[in-house]
């Protein structure tokens, strides 16, 4: 009988043992899970809102695929860090500006230039993301006006700009640094207007303009205004930085775009790009930028 009653709990302890290893099987499974789900919580889920109708910068191919100079680097820096997950919003220009002011998106492409005020309500990284080729817009007879010093001492009329748009402040700067010979600059009411429907018509003599747009208006065979690449001219005065737009409380990942892009660029793989879609590496003319 003790032998008997011996063996029931040998018998017993083995199942406790057992039922115990079972748990404690389970138990290692789910901190496996729990670590796993921990490092998938650090990969941090941002928004890049990109213009999505500034081809060749940004714009929204007819797949429904974002693309463009800026999303394709941006698509880059991305592959460069884990720790962040991108998210491309495609929208409208002001409400990229407000979006991300407001964090609704973290950054925002738009083939932006740099301005002070627009310090005052975004960070801008230390790294430039692209150029941007700027220039005038005039009558084939007027070809011979290739800067605004040119275009001042013409004393020729500017079609307006809007006085928050960034072209407005390139011109105003040209102006304060040239009290003696200054273009006469007008601030519009709409952010844009048709610059190369108001030279054609003489309303003006010239309006400020980037050469993509001009390409994609003018020398593009399907440009609206392709009709006209006979009449009118685009004369490049400036080479410009661009920069992506990022929330003011995201210097985090700000910091963590600089090592990123400078890595591109030292790969030159924003050369590769800048000719892909501009047709012309402006890289090459980086040390001639004052901006």
């Amino acid at each position: 009988m003790k032998s008997k009653k011996f063996l029931q709990i040998v018998a017993t302890g083995l199942a406790v043992v057992t039922l115990l290893a079972g748990c404690g099987s389970n138990s290692s499974s789910g901190t496996e899970s729990d670590t796993t789900a921990g490092n998938d919580s650090k990969v941090k889920k941002v928004k890049v809102a990109y213009d999505q109708a500034s081809k060749p910068m940004t714009w929204l191919d007819e797949n429904g695929n974002a693309t463009g100079y800026d999303v394709e680097v941006m698509k880059l820096v991305d592959e460069l860090l884990p720790e962040y997950e991108f998210e491309y919003v495609g929208t409208s220009s002001d409400d990229l500006l407000v979006g991300v002011e407001q964090g609704k998106y973290q950054v925002g492409v738009k083939n932006a230039f740099w301005t002070q005020e627009r310090t005052e309500k975004f960070i801008f990284p230390k790294e430039f993301i692209g150029l941007s080729s700027a220039g005038l817009v005039l009558t084939k007879e007027n070809e011979k006006i290739k800067t605004l010093s040119d275009f001042a001492t013409a004393g020729y009329s500017l079609a307006p700009i809007a006085a928050n748009n960034a072209q407005y402040t390139i011109v105003d700067e040209y102006n304060k640094a040239n009290p003696a010979n200054q273009v006469k600059l007008k601030a519009g009411d709409a952010f844009t207007v048709d610059v190369v429907q108001w030279v054609n018509e003489g309303r003006v003599d010239g309006g400020v303009i980037i050469e993509s747009a001009f390409e994609k208006q003018v020398t593009a065979e399907d440009g609206p205004y392709h009709n006209l690449v006979n009449d009118v001219v685009y004369n490049e005065f400036a080479v410009i930085k661009t920069w992506p737009l990022f929330n003011k409380k995201e210097q985090e990942f700000a910091d963590a775009y600089d090592e990123a892009i400078k890595k591109l660029k030292e790969e030159k793989k924003t050369n590769e790009l800048s000719s892909e879609f501009y047709s012309r590496d402006l890289f090459e003319v980086l040390d001639t930028v004052e901006r």
